[in-house]
């Protein structure tokens, strides 16, 4: 489970104490990855590029406190991922800004901001069910995509 930054306004090297300037808000992320694709590839940008890879949502959230908010990823009822925004290496302000530095970001982007440890194999048939916060979770159903 990430947390997904959501740019609300074009931005291009912003500095961290403006960073929150340019969000629109948050919602929630699952970023997925063939591993074993990874291992005989050698590569990492294919791995994570297939259908149904990358969900986000249900809803976008603006005017939030992100700064201590929880993250749990369970799988199939089990919990798998559990840790706080607050133990992120680096801030969403932090974030923003250093991807800002190299890429001009626009409205609708989606920032993740990296999964907590716990990541571990998923299969076809497996519910993921992943959540911040309060928030209504973000739920999916994992099928074989390549």
């Amino acid at each position: 489970t990430e947390l997904g930054i959501v740019i609300g306004r074009p931005a291009k090297s912003v500095p961290a104490d403006r960073a929150l300037d340019f969000v629109f808000g948050y919602t929630i992320s699952l970023d997925i990855s063939d591993r074993d694709l990874q291992k005989s590839e050698k590569q990492f940008g294919r791995c994570k590029s297939f259908d149904t890879y990358t969900p986000i949502g249900p809803f976008v959230y603006s005017d939030v406190d992100v700064r201590d908010l929880s993250l749990e990823l369970r799988q199939n009822g089990k919990v798998r991922q559990k840790a706080r925004t607050s133990q992120m290496t680096y801030s969403v302000r932090e974030i923003v800004s250093f991807a800002s530095q190299s890429l001009s970001l626009m409205p609708g982007d989606v920032i993740l901001t990296g999964t907590p440890s716990g990541v571990g194999p998923i299969h076809a048939g497996d519910e993921l069910e992943a959540r911040v916060g309060d928030w209504p979770p973000l739920r999916n159903r994992v099928i074989n995509a390549r």
